[in-house]
């Protein structure tokens, strides 16, 4: 008989505690993640909601328990940059782009140290920006771009290096509704075409309602879970926008 495919996340009593407070931001978690799953985790400020993914981008450390990702032991990974930026990618509330490149460049930046030359990041960050509907929007830096667009370049470094799994934290958190549901519709896009494992970290239930199932964290724990009922949404997910033409 084959063995079931390990899940894409799963922690085991995952625990993070601060020393100088002894408040246990995340506590005993233990949670499972199949691959293609899109979860969206919930809870009030200060649940420990942001820490948790932090632990899983392997951008804090555990006081104990473990991470496996794809069946591997996050600890057993020696090259955790080579993690973040190739298993993993990932998508904040602030886009932290930097403000002097353009659109390109920024997401041409996500490939430097990997082996990829110049010429084919350019390429492959051309078909990014098209893909998330900004193929004519390469060449403007992040002040020349609305909020809604400099979050779709954010994605797109996101998915430079082709990670199976998309950590995002409050992606939509600085966005207007409209913005909001674009950017919840590109996630509904690119995961149907790459096969995309999410983590979504967010405050606002319309935007957890778009994931398949949502789990809610309280005090550090996860309390509850459920299926998200699409009759029950009001933000719909907008179609992401066809790629933009290029003109010469």
């Amino acid at each position: 008989m084959n063995n079931p495919p390990a899940p894409a996340i799963e922690t085991r009593n995952l625990t993070r505690t601060y020393e100088d407070s002894h408040v246990r931001a995340v506590d005993g978690v233990s949670l499972q993640i199949a691959a293609g799953e899109w979860v969206a985790l919930t809870g009030p400020s200060g649940s420990g909601k942001s820490t948790l993914l932090h632990l899983l981008a392997a951008l804090d450390e555990p006081t104990s328990g473990e991470i496996l990702v794809n069946g591997r032991n996050l600890k057993a990974y020696g090259n955790l940059d080579h993690y973040r930026s190739h298993d993993v990618g990932l998508v904040f509330q602030l886009h932290n782009l930097l403000p002097n490149l353009n659109a390109l460049q920024n997401v041409q930046i996500a490939m430097v140290g990997t082996g990829v030359g110049r010429r084919e990041s350019a390429a492959r960050a051309a078909e990014l920006l098209a893909s998330v509907g900004l193929a004519a929007r390469t060449k403007l830096r992040p002040p020349e771009l609305s909020g809604g667009e400099r979050q779709r370049v954010a994605i797109a470094r996101a998915l430079a290096n082709g990670p199976p799994i998309l950590l995002a934290d409050e992606p939509t958190g600085s966005l207007d509704a409209a913005a909001a549901e674009s950017v919840m519709g590109l996630f509904t896009s690119i995961r149907a075409q790459r096969d995309l494992t999410i983590l979504l970290v967010t405050h606002d239930p319309l935007v957890a309602a778009c994931a398949g199932r949502i789990v809610h964290m309280k005090d550090g724990r996860l309390v509850d879970e459920s299926e998200a009922v699409p009759a029950a949404r009001r933000l719909v997910p907008r179609p992401a926008p066809a790629p933009s033409p290029i003109h010469d």
